[in-house]
């Protein structure tokens, strides 16, 4: 499934058929013998997808254990650890995946990331049917208190914030246009800044005081490329409005992650209809989206992500040194491989 996904396999026969091409190469891999197309149609079904997750955290761990992914690109003063939630939907065709009914003739699962902004890697992944709440889905994830996350107006709920305020959980968000509000007091505006309007307020509603008592903060910023104002939510009252700011505008890093995993692996077509050999298919791309990041990580050359997965796509089953391959990938490679006789200790 690996293969399927750096190679770019649209079928089992492609999966099948590429592998036993590079029988010779894949010994050390204990392949011996390329999968019959029922014999990986059949393990999509019922290996346990459940495996994968949890060969991807297993995985994660280590990779963040032994040297890190890289630094956070924008850089804060505070330190408290920084998250992004959303979700992206991936939509299917209904007649192939009855199961996965999302509206009257469209089919769809929904992937929900907590990205983890130190790396820019997820933290926690969920998949759903596409039916399900983003909002409903948001008590799923397990918060450290302390923690700050940036999350579209989508996650707008009066019970999430007065939960996550009483636990200790900042939040930086979009503040819905219909809410209703009475502002408690007016703060100081930084000068020279795009910050229009820094405000505390309190819920007015019914309901919204039931659930969310606390003072909230509300902060209204310039988005000078797209020529329009930004009103935030938060409930960090001690943070500066630009801090504010540049949290939220870190949120679009997720957006970014979405779109290197669509762009780059095999997360819009399927090779199985199950539920199972769906949800293997979006674990081993996380996977390699994992690999793919440790390898960009690694790479003194300069090319972009997506660079680096079409290359080596091209490179497979070549005989190279990874190492030297990722630092200069168009070096000529040695004609003949050079022959590494290892000395057998016996004393």
């Amino acid at each position: 499934m690996l293969f399927c996904q750096l190679a770019h396999a649209d079928s089992l026969r492609e999966i099948c058929n590429g592998l036993g091409c590079c029988l010779g190469k894949l010994v050390h891999l204990g392949i011996a013998k390329a999968p019959n197309k029922s014999t990986l149609s059949y393990a999509n079904e019922h290996r346990p997808a459940k495996l994968y997750e949890d060969l991807f955290y297993t995985a994660l761990k280590r990779f963040r254990d032994e040297e890190g992914l890289g630094l956070r690109k924008k850089k804060f003063r505070f330190k408290n650890k920084l998250l992004s939630l959303d979700s992206t939907t991936i939509s299917l065709c209904l007649e192939l995946f009855p199961w996965a009914k999302f509206r009257r003739a469209k089919g769809g699962v929904k992937a929900h990331v907590l990205l983890d902004h130190d790396d820019y890697l997820p933290s926690y992944v969920l998949i759903t049917e596409a039916k399900r709440s983003d909002v409903k889905m948001a008590d799923a994830f397990t918060l450290n208190p302390g923690s700050i996350v940036a999350m579209d107006r989508g996650y707008n709920d009066y019970a999430l914030f007065g939960k996550w305020t009483a636990e200790e959980v900042y939040f930086v968000t979009r503040l819905k246009e219909n809410a209703a509000y009475e502002v408690v007091e007016e703060c100081a505006v930084p000068k020279d800044r795009n910050i229009l309007s820094d405000q505390l307020i309190r819920f007015t509603g019914v309901q919204a005081q039931k659930d969310c008592p606390c003072l909230l903060r509300r902060v209204v910023v310039w988005d000078a490329v797209n020529q329009r104002e930004i009103v935030l939510l938060t409930n960090l009252l001690a943070f500066g409005t630009t801090t504010i700011a540049a949290i939220y505008k870190d949120r679009w890093e997720i957006e970014l992650f979405f779109k290197a995993l669509k762009q780059n692996l095999k997360v819009k077509s399927f090779v199985g209809t199950s539920e199972n050999a769906l949800r293997i298919q979006i674990w081993t791309a996380l996977i390699a989206i994992l690999l793919l990041k440790w390898l960009h990580h690694l790479s003194k050359a300069k090319w972009s992500l997506s660079n680096l997965a079409s290359m080596l796509r091209l490179n497979l089953f070549t005989y190279r040194d990874l190492r030297k391959w990722l630092d200069d990938p168009f070096e000529t490679p040695p004609l003949i491989p050079e022959t590494q006789q290892l000395t057998l200790e016996l004393a």
